[in-house]
């Protein structure tokens, strides 16, 4: 189990909270905290680059804070922040310690750990709300940065006939191991993975990470993608859209619906 760095962010404002995720991220962030005016962010400590941290607030008139946390306190703090996420009458996300959601079609309990995915980042949400409009019933799919394993939970729920869910995170694993079997999972596959290296070709992908990731797999992702296939792909600002679809076309792969929530945007693309 390793340690991790907590760094609290004040005053941020809502739309610099949505650039600091996305920059935190690139730079190996895992866990986000959203305040009325801070903004906590997490990562193994291992992975800490502090002048590059710093960097991303010079002249903003942002201070940050750094302690050192134990993986034991950084599970409390997720419990203790942790509330249910409901998205619309469609999909409920809730801890094991919460009562049973009403009203949804399909509930899922996760160990709120950090694990990147709980639903709560609009990203999450949108992924969520997209793969609603899609068939998973006898489908493959892959869940690339599967983080908790939200997506490839509810891609089960959905009727998919098996999901490879990857991540490359050690801890990401662990916990979507534990929240697949929570659910009572029995087709997905979770393995960690750098990259996407598999043998196999999939009918949906779900790809919720970071644009520079994105398009340094896009060829990986035509790849293995079946021909006439979907991928769903977010952890984008709505300034990424251009050079998402510039990437997508070299690839071979089109971007034919959009839909936003705040500052970020989710694409769905065919081959």
């Amino acid at each position: 189990m390793k340690n991790y760095i907590h760094i609290k962010f004040q005053p941020v404002s809502k739309e610099q909270q949505e650039i600091l995720i996305a920059q935190l991220s690139d730079l190996g962030f895992e866990g986000f905290e959203e305040g009325a005016n801070y903004m906590s962010a997490y990562i193994p400590h291992d992975q800490f680059n502090e002048p590059e941290t710093y960097n991303l607030i010079a002249g903003t008139g942002i201070t940050l804070t750094k302690e050192v946390i134990a993986p034991k306190n950084w599970n409390e703090e997720w419990e203790q922040n942790f509330q249910p996420v409901i998205i619309g009458d469609f999909c409920g996300i809730r801890a094991h310690f919460h009562a049973p959601l009403q009203n949804v079609q399909h509930e899922i309990i996760i160990t709120p750990k950090m694990s990147f995915g709980t639903g709560h980042h609009a990203t999450t949400h949108l992924m969520i709300q997209q793969m609603q409009q899609l068939s998973f019933t006898g489908k493959t799919v892959l869940d690339f940065g599967t983080g908790t394993g939200v997506l490839a939970i509810l891609a089960e729920r959905l009727g998919a006939a098996h999901i490879t869910a990857i991540d490359n995170d050690e801890w990401s694993i662990t916990n979507g191991k534990e929240n697949i079997a929570l659910n009572h999972c029995s087709n997905i596959t979770i393995e960690q993975a750098e990259s996407l290296q598999m043998s196999s070709v999939y009918d949906i992908i779900l790809a919720n990470i970071n644009k520079h990731v994105l398009i340094a797999n896009m060829d990986a992702i035509k790849q293995h993608l079946t021909p006439g296939g979907v991928v769903i792909m977010s952890g984008l600002l709505i300034g990424d859209k251009p050079d998402m679809e510039a990437s997508a076309a070299n690839g071979g792969l089109l971007v034919y619906e959009q839909k936003t929530r705040g500052d970020w945007i989710c694409l769905m693309l065919k081959k």
